[in-house]
């Protein structure tokens, strides 16, 4: 398993939320999302499922 790769502080999930709404790529919003759960302490398996991705690719 590898290790743990932290986030950055200049970001958060209302600011993240705000940019996935903006994008016009579905894919890009997608992720945005995903990662705006974990910056609100969702789970991995969270994040994968709004990302549309297994979780061991979420982890990556």
């Amino acid at each position: 398993m590898g290790s743990a790769i932290s986030l950055r502080s200049g970001f958060d999930g209302n600011r993240l939320r705000l940019r996935a709404r903006q994008t016009k790529d579905a894919s890009q919003a997608r992720r945005l999302l995903a990662l705006a759960s974990i910056y609100d302490g969702g789970s991995r398996a969270d994040a994968a499922r709004l990302g549309s991705v297994t979780v061991q690719i979420a982890t990556l």
